[in-house]
């Protein structure tokens, strides 16, 4: 690869950054917006499983649109970067809407934390799916690209991290006890430290000339083609089974520390250990994925992260802390590698589309992607509620937990994931895509779009000379 077609270390820092405030309002409600409704607010976990879906099945239509719109936008600072740059502020006060604790009924509640929702993923839409179909506009070399959503994912993993510490320092260790009060101000912090390395991307991407002058797409041929590209279905089909895994594990995580293992006073210090575990090992599947390929670096990695979460369920109050401390450094190198190689994966699809058909329709394939892991989501996180709300979990602060509710957070840490993980690598079995095959579709593309310009400069007239007929 030509020393001219790699990404420069700002740029790649920059972009990463983008993700940081996605990934931490995300993880802030995927990990403590059930126990802040079935805790502070006192709704039962069948009700919390009914608001979560409603709000989420709204995405099934708004991340298409928010696609296509983004496809056909022309101006002059590109397709993506203008919704980066009016959407960042919407973006992080709807966060805020999320948290607040009006005095209604249970009717009123359910309705108000519904429309809330809907806001909120309406707004984040606007800005993160623009954001993530920047990817494949900055680079179209193989490995450039695993090593941009490196650092994207690394900023990720940080805000994941942050995601937990941030409600920690300013809430405490004990949900028990949190006030509205509180939880106003994590959310306020929260949505802040969200929306101001939007504005960065905005100023420090710039989007590649060649793709703004294209054809604008038509919705239907555009989702179509999506269907029909074998490695988009195959690599989203990978990203979906990793994404639900993350987010039944995330929605859990604090009941089985607080209820499983009881180490609440060590909250903190698990979190760190996973969180900052995968970002140092970011470097080690972005080397496995170099030397041999991101499919096979998928498996491995994946396969490793199965097989921790299958022995944490076994841990218990007198399993010794180290040995819990070492099994979450262990999940964190699994984790890693969910983050990362999925994402690096997806890129590949839309050279693919463009050799196939001619044309780039990434908004409608990322929409498409964040669209499936929002189905996921509305999936999994619901549906491991409603495992707890079977096995008579207990809500309210203070509630004790009958044996029955215990194995149903060991079932929602270990088995379920484990399963989706199986079928995601199936999936990466399957991948038709590999490194080889890539480079030459990007050779032919290359030498394609050469051709146009040549063909459009010969059709112009020379400086100074008129065409007579």
């Amino acid at each position: 690869m030509e020393k001219k077609n790699k990404l420069p270390l700002i740029t790649n820092l920059i972009y990463g950054t983008g993700d940081f405030g996605f990934s931490m309002n995300n993880s802030i409600i995927t990990a403590f917006f059930a126990v802040f409704m079935v805790t502070v607010v006192g709704l039962a976990p069948g009700l919390v499983a009914i608001i979560l879906f409603v709000g989420r099945s709204w995405d099934f239509v708004n991340d298409l649109l928010v696609g296509y719109i983004s496809d056909r936008t022309r101006t002059r600072w590109g397709r993506r970067r203008p919704f980066l740059l009016f959407g960042a502020i919407p973006f992080g006060l709807s966060f805020v809407l999320l948290w607040l604790s009006p005095n209604f009924d249970q009717t009123g509640l359910i309705i108000y934390y519904s429309v809330a929702y809907i806001v909120y993923e309406a707004l984040a839409t606007f800005v993160y799916m623009p954001y993530f179909a920047l990817t494949p506009e900055l680079t179209s070399d193989y490995d450039e690209r695993t090593k941009l959503t490196s650092f994207r994912m690394m900023f990720n993993i940080i805000g994941s991290l942050t995601a937990y510490i941030l409600p920690l320092l300013i809430i405490g260790n004990n949900w028990d006890i949190a006030t509205s009060r509180s939880v106003m101000i994590m959310a306020i912090v929260a949505g802040a430290l969200a929306a101001a390395p939007i504005f960065g991307v905005f100023l420090g991407t710039r989007e590649r000339e060649e793709f703004q002058n294209q054809a604008v797409p038509k919705f239907w041929p555009s989702l179509k083609a999506a269907f029909k590209n074998r490695p988009f279905v195959f690599s989203a089909l990978m990203y979906l089974a990793t994404w639900m895994t993350i987010v039944v594990v995330e929605s859990n995580l604090q009941f089985y520390i607080l209820h499983i293992i009881q180490r609440r006073d060590q909250n903190i210090i698990i979190m760190i250990s996973i969180f900052v575990t995968a970002i140092f090992a970011l470097p080690i599947w972005n080397w496995i994925s170099k030397n041999y390929n991101k499919r096979m670096a998928y498996i491995v990695g994946v396969a490793f992260w199965a097989a921790v979460m299958m022995v944490l369920i076994l841990m218990s109050p007198a399993t010794p802390f180290w040995l819990v401390l070492l099994l979450c450094v262990m999940a964190g190198i699994g984790v890693s590698a969910a983050q990362v190689l999925p994402w690096a994966i997806l890129p590949d699809a839309i050279e693919w589309e463009e050799w196939k058909t001619g044309e780039r329709n990434e908004g409608m394939f990322y929409s498409l992607v964040t669209l499936m892991g929002k189905a996921g989501m509305a999936i999994a996180q619901p549906l491991a509620l409603l495992v707890l709300q079977f096995s008579n979990f207990q809500e309210g602060q203070g509630a004790v937990q009958p044996p029955s509710a215990l194995l149903g957070i060991r079932l929602v840490i270990g088995p379920i994931p484990a399963l989706l993980l199986i079928f995601g690598i199936v999936m990466a079995i399957f991948y038709p895509l590999g490194r080889k095959q890539h480079n030459k579709i990007v050779e032919e593309l290359r030498l394609r779009r050469e051709a146009r310009k040549l063909k459009q400069a010969e059709k112009k007239p020379l400086p100074g000379v008129r065409e007579t007929v």
